[in-house]
């Protein structure tokens, strides 16, 4: 099996391809197909989750990344012993069914339109509130720090445990401790109110401002090295991510933050009302 030539980059939710092979997932199968719509669930950094839908009109209940090569067989999801892309290894998106269908069969794969628009909200929203929170905490900083796209010591990159993408939102687990002070950032009199009220107003004026989104795309396989563009009044700005996004920023409706703290955690949950 080749690498999966994967199409959900371009925002695409309907393909045809042929099934070239089928492997065991426990009492499922696993059905991997030459070219895909479906955005499966990444092994390394698992935020955005699989979609859902149908191929040959079979219910796919998962889609999880798989790994083959020669000396160590098909490897799935966390039991794949390397970081994607290595050499090698031929990366795929496999789709769990219930019933298997032959290898050889041309079949139509569609993806769940409304669960991945969801999703592509919460993802582009998680972005923009990673943002927003570097800016909120710029003054707490005591250290010169590494930089995010906007200019602001970057909180998120520095201090993230953690990120899950859900249906219109996310939630972000930051760990604030010996080492994130060490680096200049004490953590001790943060005001959690005040900041999420801060990033907040942000969110509102990047939301009304309709910023546009797009993906870079530098290659058709499953391994290659995305990058989210979000051109904010504040300048343009890029994150390397593997995942689904909205057009513009408008398509988002609102996106706020609220800001929970336990003990040397800090957790951000970000909501999406379209």
């Amino acid at each position: 099996m080749n690498s999966t030539v994967v199409t959900f980059p371009d925002g695409h939710v309907t393909g045809r391809s042929e099934i070239v092979g089928v492997v065991p997932v426990g009492a499922r199968h696993g059905l991997v197909v030459a070219e895909t719509p479906f955005h499966p669930l990444d092994h390394t950094w698992p935020d955005q989750p699989a979609d859902l839908g149908t191929l040959g009109g079979l219910p796919v209940v998962d889609c999880v990344t798989g790994a083959w090569a020669d000396q160590e067989g098909l490897r799935l999801g966390p039991d794949i012993p390397v970081r994607r892309g290595a050499d090698g290894w031929e990366w795929l998106v496999v789709h769990v069914t219930e019933t298997p269908l032959p290898v050889g069969e041309t079949v139509d794969l569609v993806v769940d339109a409304g669960h991945r628009a969801a999703l592509s909200a919460g993802h582009t929203a998680c972005h923009l509130a990673a943002l927003a929170l570097n800016a909120a905490l710029a003054g707490h900083w005591r250290k010169e720090a590494a930089r995010d796209g906007l200019g602001h010591p970057d909180f998120d990159q520095a201090a993230i445990t953690s990120s899950r993408i859900t249906p219109d939102g996310s939630v972000d687990v930051y760990r604030l401790g010996k080492s994130l002070r060490k680096k200049g950032f004490p953590g001790d009199d943060l005001d959690l109110d005040r900041v999420a009220a801060d990033a907040n107003e942000r969110l509102a004026a990047w939301v009304a401002a309709g910023a546009p989104v797009r993906i870079d795309v530098p290659g058709r396989w499953l391994t290659a090295r995305r990058t989210w563009h979000c051109a904010l009044p504040e300048g343009e700005v890029s994150i390397p991510c593997g995942g689904t996004h909205v057009a513009r920023t408008s398509e988002l409706g609102s996106v706020t933050v609220a800001l929970s703290r336990e003990d040397a955690t800090l957790t951000m949950r970000t909501t999406v009302t379209r």
